[in-house]
């Protein structure tokens, strides 16, 4: 965010933690955010550019189909798909294993709770934010442990700019919500076993998504070299499924050297990746 406020005016669709929100609220899934999407541009207007990280690539890509087949004038200039899930088939990860090799049923058993009475969400269900971490760190066991180890040799040895370095990097790292039990069930349902979106069967609220609308929205996926997320072509993907869109509305960048975080965080992405979604954004408008 502070690197896209340095040249752009910046709305954010923010996330409160699900375990807060009432269940009079109503349920929160793949169509909710997807519609959310759509309103959220139509509030801000036309010309607005779209940046998704991560797990909201699909739900993006699908709002900006929606908008385009129905011309809706709040259509974004451009949409930039960033280490996205847009087709989970090409090079799996171990999350893409993980999320093949168990039933649906499996997840929902295992890994959904319900939020305790003493929170304003009380008797929703969620994927616990403490889940999620506990997941994200056991993937990189290793590197996690010689990263607080480096951490602790650099207090000792008065190092407190090298150390302050890892303390913010992970201060974020660590900052999980819990995740609403229907995005989360149906993501992993829709997106990493059933394929969906690439299959041209992922449907909003029983309408299909038709990805070929796509025609004025400029298009940008960046993957890094080292994500072992999302893997390299995951989100390249998007721009064989938009057939509708001329060559020179399509920008690809691989970010040689960053994992699945160095994607949207840190140094390179301040220097390299952003002057590519910058440019883009800028001739877009």
């Amino acid at each position: 965010m502070r690197t896209l406020l340095i040249d752009h005016d910046v709305h954010v669709t923010d996330w409160h933690n699900i375990r807060d929100v009432p269940l009079e609220e109503g349920c929160f899934g793949l169509d909710e955010y997807t519609d959310h999407i759509v309103t959220f541009l139509e509030a801000i207007g036309p010309g607005a550019n779209v940046v998704a990280v991560c797990q909201p690539c699909v739900a993006a890509l699908a709002a900006v189909a929606m908008m385009s087949e129905d011309g809706n004038a709040a259509t974004p200039a451009s949409l930039t798909l960033m280490a996205g899930p847009i087709d989970c088939r090409i090079s799996p990860t171990a999350v893409n294993v993980l999320a093949t090799s168990k039933p649906i049923a499996w997840f929902e058993q295992n890994l959904i709770s319900t939020v305790p009475w003493r929170h304003g969400g009380a008797g929703r269900r969620v994927y616990p934010g403490f889940m999620q971490l506990s997941a994200f760190i056991s993937m990189n066991k290793e590197r996690h442990a010689d990263a607080f180890r480096a951490y602790y040799q650099n207090l000792v040895a008065d190092e407190r700019e090298k150390a302050e370095v890892t303390r913010a990097f992970y201060a974020e790292y660590m900052a999980v919500s819990d995740l609403s039990a229907d995005f989360y069930l149906e993501t992993v349902r829709l997106v990493f076993q059933d394929y969906a979106l690439p299959r041209g069967e992922l449907t909003v609220r029983g309408r299909r998504i038709d990805l070929k609308a796509i025609r004025r929205t400029a298009i940008v996926t960046i993957e890094g070299e080292k994500d072992d997320i999302c893997a390299i072509g995951q989100t390249l993907a998007a721009h064989d499924l938009c057939t509708g869109l001329r060559p020179y509305m399509r920008t690809h960048y691989v970010q040689a050297g960053v994992g699945h975080y160095g994607v949207f965080s840190g140094k390179r992405w301040q220097n390299q990746i952003y002057p590519v979604v910058r440019g883009v954004i800028h001739v877009s408008q």
